[in-house]
């Protein structure tokens, strides 16, 4: 185990960037880049103010001011030779539920070049089923009378972007790093019907003045519960109350469209271009669709950890034939991708014990994640008359996940589905399972106009809940 310290003053650090949502992966990715480039001497301008948004970040907050904003971050390679980085990139950091006042501040302060974003799929607002901002949220409505302190992301980075138009402040760009595919432009729809709502003027300067690029992220980065804490830092020698661990693969695309520059990240392994199109739709169809196939089946058979998981055969078969068989025909690979190579390391990460993912992560927010990782190569394969065996049998495991709450073995769960809606719940415990199909996160594609797709969902549907999903599983790769 090497532990790998930053070279840098600290004292010498300006924040240049300043990050909504300051979680483990962003921790673990773009801290992570930053944190190395750093230590060059024409880059100490691009350090890190993080914002804390929600009463739930107390704890994340005080643990990182306890000890000066540093932590450990513990790379586990999968050929088994691990590193530990001192990152020490997160230079202030900021709990709006504590001083609403100094977000605004910041997000004004003309220092601030990029505004970067990981605040989930479901937090920019939209209606999964026609792509609009929903305005009429309660928090939403509250924030467009430009309160004195703002409720929602939404109110606080315009009531930040006001405050840099009116003081004569350069443009700013938003980057967002969520897993989503045209994560910039979603981000971009998002705030700017929020911005148009609340003040036309504004809105205005937005369009000439702020930027946002698209970009793709991705590196495996489990929750750290109280039992890994321990662990690190018994194994790394630390006694760190916020320490973040993750897989040693890592991989960031960004369309390079910076209003008021940006870091020299391509020095540490960011990739820039012109469009990021191909490298978020192979992500984001292979990587995120797989974890989503992967999930619901794996924790209905009783598997609670991905490495675990990915030990069972029948399950790493019907991964490996849905990325061969369901995504590579609608995949085109990026310039200078091996496809084959990049599934073969998929599998490889997956079944990182170091890592040791919880499947009930990859389970969480279904609703939000369906629509972007599954639904659109799902309605290609329903007009090119694909195979829809294994689509079918996910989706079904869906509805008994939700339904039942409960496993093969009888165990009892708790669900985490924060966005399913009234008429979703409605869908959910329907006992006719073709209602399941009209649940939002399925509004993309028409699932009961497909004959295929309807005989094998509800096949399936009814072994499951008759003979378990392991046994169906079975059926399905032989």
């Amino acid at each position: 185990m090497s532990i790998i310290y930053y070279h840098y003053n600290a004292s010498e650090i300006r924040s240049g960037i300043l990050h909504i949502g300051v979680g483990n992966f962003h921790r673990a990715h773009q801290q992570f880049y930053t944190n190395i480039l750093l230590n060059d001497e024409d880059q100490k301008n691009w350090g890190i103010c993080g914002v804390c948004l929600l009463p739930s970040d107390e704890k994340i907050v005080k643990n990182l001011r306890a000890q000066n904003l540093n932590y450990s971050l513990t790379v586990y390679g999968r050929n088994g030779e691990d590193e530990v980085y001192k990152i020490g990139s997160l230079k202030e950091l900021i709990w709006g539920v504590e001083d609403p006042e100094a977000v605004v501040r910041k997000i004004a302060d003309s220092s601030i070049k990029i505004i970067t974003l990981t605040i989930t799929e479901g937090g920019y607002n939209l209606d999964k089923e026609s792509g609009k901002f929903i305005l009429n949220d309660e928090k939403i409505q509250h924030d467009l009378n430009k309160p004195a302190i703002p409720a929602t992301v939404f109110g606080f980075v315009a009531e930040g972007l006001r405050q840099r138009k009116m003081q004569g402040g350069d443009g700013v760009t938003i980057l967002s790093c969520d897993n989503l595919q045209h994560n910039g432009n979603t981000a971009k729809r998002a705030f700017m019907a929020f911005i148009e709502a609340q003040d036309k003027d504004l809105a205005e300067w937005v369009e000439v003045h702020v930027t946002f690029p698209n970009s793709m992220v991705d590196r495996i980065t489990p929750a750290t519960t109280a039992e890994d804490i321990e662990r690190l830092n018994k194994q790394n020698g630390t006694n760190d109350y916020a320490p973040v661990y993750c897989e040693d693969f890592a991989q960031w695309v960004i369309e390079d469209n910076f209003i008021s520059g940006r870091p020299a990240w391509e020095r540490v392994g960011v990739e820039f271009t012109d469009d990021v199109t191909a490298f978020e739709n192979m992500k984001l169809s292979l990587l995120n669709a797989s974890h989503t196939l992967l999930s619901y089946p794996a924790f209905l058979m009783g598997y609670r950890k991905v490495d675990q998981a990915m030990e069972d055969r029948d399950l790493v078969k019907f991964i490996r034939d849905f990325m061969d068989k369901d995504i590579t025909p609608f995949v085109p690979a990026p310039e200078n991708t091996d496809l084959e190579k990049y599934k073969e390391t998929l599998i490889e990460r997956f079944a990182n014990h170091s890592v040791s993912d919880q499947v009930s992560r990859l389970c969480f927010d279904g609703v939000s994640k369906f629509p972007v990782y599954i639904i659109p190569n799902l309605d290609k394969m329903i007009k090119t008359g694909a195979d829809l065996t294994r689509p079918a049998f996910l989706i079904a495991s869906y509805r008994h996940y939700l339904k039942y709450k409960t496993d093969d073995q009888g165990n009892v769960f708790e669900i985490g589905e924060p966005w399913l809606t009234e008429n979703d719940k409605q869908f959910v415990n329907s006992e006719e399972p073709q209602e399941f199909l009209e649940l939002s996160a399925f509004k993309g594609v028409l699932l009961k106009d497909s004959e295929q797709f309807i005989k094998l969902y509800s096949r399936f549907v009814e072994e499951i809940k008759d003979a378990g999903t392991a046994s169906v599983l079975q059926s399905i790769i032989k």
